[in-house]
């Protein structure tokens, strides 16, 4: 059995965790070869840093807690996965009006996930969105985060 916390104690708990594991998750996503328990832990964090957001986050941070899911679903295969979390991060921009960056990322992971399983209808019509997004968002360095990872999908 485990004690019974005060609620404030949870939300600390939480507000402590999420970041910390979403940090955890990019270093996997940044690293050049994972292993296969990396791989899983790698997919355990962004489920952990979803579930921590979720219980305190605003809806931006819930939306870019479900665009890091999509991502690394999309690096280990799991086109499913990647696009119900893509669309699950892009609902949440539309129902909120979230701004231009977050929402073109979740246009992104759309994307990702239909090249992953070579829906070209899909793909285009999400890759666009995010790039006609790029020209509303104001800060040049996320302009470029968008921008750099639009462009390697377009590689493919």
């Amino acid at each position: 059995m485990t004690e019974t916390r005060d609620p404030e104690d949870l939300l600390a708990i939480h507000r402590a965790v999420a970041p910390r594991v979403f940090n955890e998750t990019w270093e996997y996503l940044d690293a050049d070869e994972l292993t296969r328990e990396q791989e899983e832990a790698m997919l355990s964090s962004a489920f952990a840093q979803r579930y921590h957001w979720y219980e305190v986050g605003e809806p931006r941070n819930r939306a870019i807690a479900d665009w890091q899911v999509s991502r690394v679903a999309a690096v280990l295969g799991y086109a499913d996965l990647a696009f119900r979390f893509g669309e699950r991060s892009l609902e949440t921009c539309l129902e909120f009006g979230l701004d231009p960056f977050v929402t073109g990322f979740a246009h992104e992971a759309i994307a990702r996930a239909a090249a992953e399983v070579d829906d070209v209808e899909t793909f285009t019509e999400h890759l666009q969105s995010a790039r006609a997004l790029l020209e509303e968002i104001e800060d040049d360095e996320e302009r470029e985060v968008l921008a750099a990872d639009l462009a390697e999908m377009s590689e493919r």
